[in-house]
């Protein structure tokens, strides 16, 4: 099935340092979508075959979409089909044990892990509440959600580190909105955006079993995708 959720990145040559080292970081957007490669992080090849082998805006740009799963507009050849886009950048391994937002240090991009369990949703957590576990920094929404995280941090952690659990399945690394979550098993999982998780949600068992094997060996070899996500309950 193919993956919707990453814009044209760069093509052949990402200079990029791991995350831990604050990278410089490489955004893709481009005005020509046929300009290079696309990569995904959840597919070898989100355009089935090859669309950027050639110019698939050549003969007619504007008739139809060449690329059946590109993210960005129906219509490739816009002035900017990616500018509504979330932008991604790229970073290459090795990559930390918990997913932490650049720039932020903070897991789930700041949302109270326990939330998930309690309340049923996605819930911002707060710096008064806040506390470092597997070289992250995890916030928490009220002084109970910290203290059930401290006494058993595994039951609330995301799986994965809280790196996609979809890209897991497929061993890629790519960042998470923390809207897209889903309890299975009493384990809290987390994707890209909502639309990978509908995918994921197709096979949950598969899912799981395919990303147990990449996990966490794929830390040190595969490159990682972050979106800039702005969330909000």
């Amino acid at each position: 099935m193919q993956i919707k959720y990453l814009t044209a990145l760069v093509a052949s040559a990402v200079l990029s340092v791991g995350v831990a080292s604050l990278p410089t970081v490489v955004t893709s957007a481009q005005a020509n979508p046929c300009a290079a490669q696309v990569e995904n992080p959840c597919a070898a090849d989100p355009c089935a075959a090859d669309p950027c082998a050639a110019n698939p805006c050549a003969a007619d740009p504007c008739a139809a979409n060449p690329c059946a799963a590109d993210p960005c507009a129906a219509n490739p050849c816009a002035a900017d089909p990616c500018a509504a886009a979330n932008v991604v950048s790229v970073y290459e391994p090795p990559h930390t044990q918990v997913y932490v937002e650049n720039g932020s240090d903070l897991a789930i991009r700041g949302a109270d892990p326990v939330a998930y369990f309690t309340e049923g949703e996605a819930v911002s957590g707060v710096a008064e509440y806040e506390l470092e576990w597997n070289g992250a920094t995890w916030r928490f929404s009220s002084a109970a959600n910290k203290a059930a995280f401290m006494a058993d941090p595994e039951a609330f952690a995301p799986q994965y580190g809280g790196y996609c659990a979809k890209a897991m399945s497929e061993g890629n690394l790519a960042s998470v909105d923390p809207r897209a979550w889903k309890i299975v098993n009493g384990k809290l999982y987390l994707n890209w955006s909502q639309q990978v998780q509908a995918q994921w949600v197709e096979d949950i068992p598969g899912n799981v079993e395919k990303a147990e094997a990449f996990w966490p060996s794929v830390l040190s070899a595969q490159t990682f995708y972050e979106n800039q996500v702005s969330w909000a309950q």
